[in-house]
């Protein structure tokens, strides 16, 4: 396999006009731990490994691309989770992020609940093994067939996300001689520093019944007289991947106002608050996103000062970690193919996946690093932007970052802080087949989600 240097564009660049990089890093063979899970190294030879096992041994076995999961690191972030907000709250993992049998298991062995947003995915959920009374269940339009299902199941809390969903969930529940604990979910107005595609609080979008115009209180007010309702909490979310505690503090502030509504109007003071998730993760160097245990005393200092100046008693907070868990335990292994520099501008490497496996650069424009895994390298760095094998001018899998100037065709390049939206956003665009996530623990892997063949997607396909 060659290891030739390849004509490369500019080797420095102190500012880019886009992407995230002003200036290359001092050591291009350096792991930062922040965008790494806490198994990753390199060994003496300068490969990557993960759980002990070398990317090489890893890209053989299972094939490019490919996520590997890091199950020790993702159960100590779970722990992590439960322990700082203990048992007078509760933690519950956003499914959407990523979710498969295992991780359930996971979750499950790990003192964790589950929220779901999809029939399917609380069909994975049960099959799985969690006690439905430990699964919340979101969603903006759920069908019928799935609320049915829901309640038949005995869900701890079905998120009630319109007034028509207020009146359908207690009809299904009454028809099956069943009383739902629920959640109004309300949108509080606060926008979330973040791509717009993902701040879910202001009121311009699809989530949730506004506190403004006193939409939230008649919400509160039809729940609380429908018999196939028990009515248990507000839930608000504000967004995801955020660093800054103040929107959170303003919401903790406008949903214990609308409890303390509640409480005047009806006598009664409703038990809880889910705070939703949203809380960032380091994609890059520069990204310092707070420990759980940061987390946990700010908001329940937030709730419990809020609560106090409207003379409540302090509610069982909830809060939903999806990418904060998930995120930062997974990576992507590529396999470089075509190396194509721009004289001026940039080089672009190719790799064997692309937005398939990752939509969110394009989708969101996330940033991402990426580090030369195989081997380590002394040659100076280039700027690059790494795309996949798409037929897309947009399927960009790094905008821009740096890599060695001898990086070559067949060597191993990974994207680490890929455990959330990748694999449970991934498409066959391109009749591209899904990569397979594989769980590394202690010298040992094993395929959790199995690598899409064609004989999948030609079954599929009955015309």
């Amino acid at each position: 396999m060659s290891r030739s240097a390849h004509p490369a564009g500019p080797r420095h660049a102190d500012v880019l006009t886009e992407g995230h990089y002003s200036a290359p890093p001092a050591d291009l063979n350096s792991l930062d731990p922040k965008v790494w899970s806490s198994t990753v190294t390199r060994d003496k030879g300068g490969e990557l490994t993960v759980g002990g096992l070398e990317v090489s041994r890893l890209a053989e076995e299972f094939g490019t691309p490919a996520y590997f999961l890091d199950e020790a690191d993702f159960r100590s972030r779970c722990r992590a989770w439960a322990d700082a907000f203990g048992r007078d709250a509760d933690v519950f993992y956003a499914g959407k992020a990523f979710l498969s049998r295992a991780v359930v298991r996971w979750l499950h062995e790990e003192g964790l609940n589950l929220d779901v947003c999809s029939g399917t995915e609380l069909a994975t959920a049960l099959d799985a093994g969690m006690p439905a009374e430990r699964i919340a269940f979101h969603g903006n339009n759920k069908s019928e067939a799935e609320i049915r299902r829901a309640v038949e199941a005995g869900v701890g809390r079905i998120v009630l996300d319109s007034f028509q969903e207020i009146v359908r969930v207690a009809h299904i529940a009454q028809e099956l001689g069943k009383v739902q604990k629920a959640f109004i979910r309300v949108t509080v107005g606060v926008e979330a520093h973040t791509h717009e595609f993902i701040a879910t609080a202001h009121e311009d979008q699809k989530f949730g019944i506004a506190l403004a115009g006193g939409q939230a209180a008649e919400a509160v007010r039809r729940a609380l007289k429908l018999d196939g309702l028990e009515l248990t909490g507000i839930h608000s979310h504000i967004g995801s991947q955020i660093f800054d505690m103040a929107g959170f503090e303003v919401s903790a502030r406008r949903v214990v106002q609308l409890l303390a509504e509640v409480r005047d109007e009806h006598g009664v003071q409703l038990p809880e608050i889910d705070l939703g998730g949203g809380l960032g993760i380091a994609y890059t160097s520069e990204d310092d996103p707070r420990e759980p245990h940061e987390i946990a005393k700010a908001l329940t200092e937030i709730v419990t000062r809020e609560c106090d100046a409207a003379g409540l008693r302090a509610p069982r907070i909830s809060v939903e970690p999806g990418r904060a868990i998930v995120g930062p335990t997974a990576f992507t292994l590529y396999e470089v193919g075509t190396i194509k520099p721009l004289e001026g501008l940039r080089t672009y490497v190719s790799v064997d996946g692309g937005m398939s496996d990752n939509i969110r650069t394009a989708l969101y424009d996330a940033e991402y690093s990426v580090s030369l895994v195989s081997r380590t390298s002394d040659a100076e760095p280039m700027l690059v932007r790494v795309v996949g094998k798409h037929c897309e001018s947009g399927d960009i899998v790094v905008r821009d970052a740096f890599l060695p100037a001898d990086l070559a065709p067949g060597d191993l390049i990974a994207v680490p802080a890929t455990g959330a939206y990748c694999r449970s956003m991934a498409s066959n665009y391109n009749h591209a087949l899904r990569p397979p996530v594989v769980a590394v623990r202690d010298g040992s892997a094993r395929v959790i989600v199995r690598r899409e063949t064609e004989e999948d997607l030609l079954r599929l396909d009955v015309g």
